[in-house]
Parts: C-alpha cells; sequence; structure tokens
C-alpha cells in the first residue's frame, strides 16, 4: 500500500538505484575474486642464474595473465634467501634442501637438481676420496656447501686424514688447480649444458686425458641419516662423450632446489601458484632446458620437504572448485543475513519509546468527536469540530503522503468524515429546533422537520 503513494519518479530512482547497487557489487566481487595475487620471492645464486631462471617464469606468468604473480626479492645466494625466508620478510624463496632453517617451509615445486661432483684433474692418481688423504680440497661455493663437506668428513673421517678444504671463487679455482693448491675440486651444480662447460674450463684436457671424477659410493647411507640428500647415478658420458667421462655411470650425492612457501599462505594461492609454475615451464622449456628438471615434489607425508596442501591438491587432482569452495555461503549468505534484518527490524521496533499521546489513531480522534458532537449546545462549537475534522484528515494525508504505517486509508477517512458530517448536520438541525420553540423564528424546513415529533 505505502508504494502506491510514492511519486512515479521516486519509485523510479529506488529500482534503478538497487539495480546500479546490485551490478556494482556483483562487479566488485568479480574484480576481487579475478584479482591476481602478487607474492614476493626470495631468490639468488652465486652465478645470477636462478635469478634469471625465476625472473622468467614472473614474467611468463604475466604474460599469460595468472591468477598469481610474482615479486622477485634478490639475495646474494640460496642462503641468503633461506635466511630471509625463515625472517618471514618474504612470502616465497627458491632454497637449497641442505641449506638455511626450512622448519617453515612447504614445497610447491622441485625447480632443479644439483650434484655433487668431486673432481680430480686429468691424470691425477686420485681416484676415490680415501686417496684425497693429507691433501687440500677447493670448495667452490664457500658456506653453501659447507653442509656437504661436513657430511663427507663425517663419513669418511676426512678430518681423521688430515684433507683440508679451502673456498674458492669460480675465478680462482684454475689458478689454484694449476699451482697445486688444491688437488681436487668439489662443486655442487645442476646437470645442465653450462655448467657442464665451466667445470670442463677449470682443467686442460687433451682428446687423452680429462678430469677424474671421484665416486660417493656412501651415498644410500649419507641419504639414509641426511634426508637433503639422495643417493644418484651420474650418467656415463656427462662430462665428455668420447672417450666417455665418466666411464661408467658414477654413484654421488644429488640435492633438490625447491621453490617454498611460507605454511600460512592460503591452499587456493599454493594451488593456483603450483598450476601456473608447471604451465610456465611448459611454455619455457624450448628456450631454457634446464626447466626440464623442474617437477612437482614428493607428496608423501613422510618427504623431507612437505608440499603445501594447496599444491598437493594440485598434484594429486583434487583442487576445489569456486562452487565448491564457496557453494555452502553463496546458498546461506542470503538466508542469515534475512534473518538478522528481521531480528535487528524486530529489536528495533521493541526498543522505540514513544510518547503514548502521539500514538493515538486518527480513527480514534474522528470517533471521540462523534461523541463531542452528541453532547454540543452551542452552533459555534459545531464550527470548532468541523475545523479539528479537517485538521485530523489533513494530517493523516500527510502521513500517508510520508510512508507512515500507521496512516489511515482514503475509503476509511471517507466513511468516517461523511458520517461526523451527517451527525453535525443533524445536530445543527436539533440545535435550531430549540431555538425556535423557544420564541425565535423558525425555518420552514425546520418547521416539516420536527413537525412530526410534536404530532
Amino acid at each position: 500500500m505505502v508504494p502506491a503513494k510514492m511519486p512515479i519518479w521516486l519509485r523510479s530512482f529506488i529500482v534503478a538505484s538497487a539495480v546500479v547497487l546490485v551490478l556494482g557489487a556483483g562487479l566488485f566481487g568479480y574484480r576481487w575474486y579475478s584479482h591476481p595475487t602478487t607474492l614476493t620471492i626470495a631468490v639468488g645464486s652465486l652465478d645470477g642464474e636462478a635469478t634469471r631462471l625465476v625472473s622468467a617464469l614472473a614474467s611468463r606468468l604475466a604474460v599469460v595473465n595468472a591468477p598469481v604473480r610474482l615479486k622477485l626479492v634478490e639475495t646474494t645466494n640460496a642462503l641468503d634467501a633461506a635466511e630471509q625466508f625463515a625472517a618471514e620478510k618474504v612470502e616465497l624463496a627458491v632454497v637449497r634442501g641442505d641449506v638455511g632453517d626450512l622448519s617453515q617451509a612447504q614445497a610447491i615445486v622441485v625447480l632443479a637438481h644439483a650434484v655433487v661432483l668431486l673432481v680430480a684433474p686429468p691424470g691425477s692418481s686420485i681416484t676415490e676420496i680415501a686417496g684425497l688423504k693429507r691433501t687440500s680440497v677447493g670448495v667452490i661455493g664457500g658456506e653453501m656447501n659447507r653442509k656437504v663437506v661436513d657430511v663427507l668428513s663425517d663419513e669418511y673421517g676426512l678430518g681423521r686424514a688430515n684433507v683440508t678444504f679451502r673456498n674458492l671463487q669460480p675465478a680462482d679455482a684454475r689458478r689454484a688447480l694449476d699451482a697445486k693448491e688444491v688437488r681436487a675440486i668439489l662443486i655442487v651444480v645442476p646437470l645442465a649444458e653450462k655448467y657442464l662447460a665451466l667445470l670442463r674450463g677449470l682443467f686442460l684436457q687433451t682428446p687423452k686425458t680429462a678430469p677424474v671424477l671421484l665416486p660417493v659410493e656412501a651415498a644410500g647411507a649419507i641419504a639414509e641419516k641426511q634426508r637433503a640428500y639422495e643417493s644418484f647415478d651420474v650418467p656415463k658420458g656427462t662430462l665428455r662423450g668420447s672417450p666417455p667421462v665418466p666411464s661408467e655411470d658414477l654413484t654421488t650425492l644429488r640435492v633438490s632446489f625447491y621453490v617454498v612457501a611460507q605454511k600460512q599462505l592460503r591452499a587456493e594461492v599454493a594451488g593456483s601458484l603450483a598450476d601456473a609454475l608447471m604451465k610456465a615451464r611448459r611454455d619455457l622449456l624450448g628456450e631454457l632446458p634446464i626447466l626440464s628438471q623442474m617437477t612437482a615434489p614428493s607428496t608423501d607425508s613422510d618427504a623431507f620437504l612437505p608440499v603445501h596442501p594447496g599444491a598437493a591438491a594440485f598434484y594429486n587432482g583434487t583442487q576445489q572448485s569456486f562452487l565448491d569452495e564457496w557453494g555452502n555461503a553463496i546458498f546461506l549468505a542470503p538466508m542469515i543475513f534475512g534473518g538478522l534484518i528481521s531480528i535487528l527490524a524486530a529489536a528495533w521496533k521493541f526498543l522505540q519509546v514513544r510518547d503514548p499521546s502521539k500514538d493515538e489513531r486518527g480513527l480514534d480522534l474522528l470517533y471521540a468527536l462523534g461523541a463531542r458532537i452528541r453532547r454540543t449546545e452551542a452552533e459555534a462549537e459545531l464550527s470548532d469540530i468541523e475545523v479539528e475534522i479537517d485538521r485530523v484528515l489533513q494530517g493523516q494525508r500527510a502521513k500517508a503522503a510520508a510512508g507512515d504505517e500507521n496512516a489511515l486509508d482514503v475509503s476509511t477517512l471517507n466513511v468516517a468524515a461523511h458520517r461526523l458530517q451527517s451527525l453535525i448536520h443533524d445536530r445543527r438541525i436539533l440545535l435550531s429546533a430549540r431555538l425556535g420553540s423557544s420564541g425565535q423564528a423558525v425555518r420552514p424546513d425546520i418547521d416539516r422537520i420536527e413537525r412530526p415529533a410534536a404530532e
């Protein structure tokens, strides 16, 4: 009933406003849901290769408009990246499994694998780790490979054998070998052509001579105790094809580089990141062959580095769709919202304090005027009552225009006003008749009305 009393322009404005609000809310919701999430990732390496690799992946995510984007924070090496990650300064990091504090890390992808290589110069009499007794070994990578040095020393008793380890920069390794300051080189690198070429360049070679790769025969035992490592066989001919170096598959240690995330990263974001990275890998594989090593981390419950639940859902094919995730909320939210509105409206009405005199309805006022009309003895008072009737009618019309739920409808007002007008008319006739019987002139119409009563 109330909307029918509103002007057409006001109703049109309300409908248009509601449509605009609904469309605006829908657009905002869509933009919020589809807006990409940007994550900071710490990455670094001695040669800058890890930074270049992650930068290419980040660029690809931006090109394909992936739901997750990467913002690089460059560090000097994987150890510094792990430290930034442990301090929660970044949300992601590229870390090596045996370096830094990874207690809060959960794996998203395995980015690459690095192999432990112990290499002696061509013509060296050293063919196994035991032959390093009382020699000096150059360690390329310094502190990054401190854990590898400790593991090998403990397993083979290199400390008791007076084997010393000396940190070297890649540019100094060739000079140290030529000057016999070191008798072998320890390096941990992926088996990619760039690093194999670097390793070949450290030694003078001829078609008949080649560097000597030392096997780590205890790799399986080490991997049992140090779960960051695994036993790995370097394929025959990896370093050189003819004659092959190594001449047979060579057992050594392998450690992985991971993209890790903080545990508190939302599952849907982690799943989207894993999905986007694996798609970017496929697109960039021709340009960056090293990405062939990029793979899913182990989803086993006893894996060395646990996989993030969101990434695990992606790899296992159990990711929830939008409706799976938000379906219950979409269904229940309108019901809960409507119930809350009803409760609030009831509470507001209950708590409202009103003046009882102002709650008196217009119909009651009109009924009270009817009693006054029957009791009045003066013509002037009837005129005053007519003025009050007009005031009540005007007040009710004003309430109706303002949307007051207590306003009387037009039909009720008309019936009540007609009834009161009839009472006033009859009362005037009666009062005029009384005045006529008191000796005043009586109008002919009054004589006709009063005469039957007199008879």
